[in-house]
């Protein structure tokens, strides 16, 4: 039972890091790529969609992003929710075409950039400590259960608790190796 805990809360806990390595790979560090856009989520008749499901978006050459809508009038819901998102692009509309211009990185851009990246570790950091209290509210309940003793439970808890600082420490690890990246000229 202890075991299951463990596995299921370190199972959890590995997720979350993978997530945190996808959207770090999501924040961009001067070159354009078409998974830039994916967290973006557009109004679809009431409804947050994700970009890709209303648009195809493609790289017209290194530094633009070129997306073309499926049904027309979604062009201007795609260009504000581009334009309104934590990437700070100014997507411009050529008919069907939506282009959005990768800016230059400038030293103020690379900062806004490290605060959305340091934003991702600390939804990481959460999302860990989140798995860390179900498992230690599961241990209780097999405690209260008497299907474990006090003893088995405190330790338990305590191989919980080196787990989540492990998984922490790795989250920090891949930030301070997005920022090194970012702030690199």
């Amino acid at each position: 039972m202890i075991a299951d805990v463990k596995k299921s809360a370190e199972q959890k806990m590995q997720k979350s890091l993978e997530t945190l390595k996808a959207d770090l790979g999501k924040v961009r560090t001067g070159r354009a790529h078409a998974g830039l856009l994916d967290h973006v989520k557009v109004d679809y008749y009431g409804t947050p969609t994700p970009i890709n499901q209303v648009a195809g978006i493609n790289l017209i050459d290194a530094r633009t992003i070129g997306v073309s809508t499926y049904e027309k009038k979604m062009a201007a819901a795609v260009e504000k929710a581009i334009r309104d998102s934590d990437l700070g692009l100014n997507p411009s509309a050529q008919g069907d075409l939506i282009r959005v211009p990768m800016p230059a990185l400038t030293e103020e851009r690379r900062r806004d950039l490290t605060k959305v990246v340091k934003a991702e570790a600390e939804n990481a950091r959460v999302a860990v400590r989140n798995v860390r209290r179900d498992a230690l509210a599961h241990l209780k309940e097999l405690q209260k259960s008497k299907s474990i003793s006090e003893d088995e439970e405190r330790r338990a808890q305590e191989d919980i608790q080196k787990l989540t600082d492990r998984f922490v420490g790795e989250i920090d690890k891949q930030l301070a190796a997005k920022e090194s990246e970012l702030m690199a000229v």
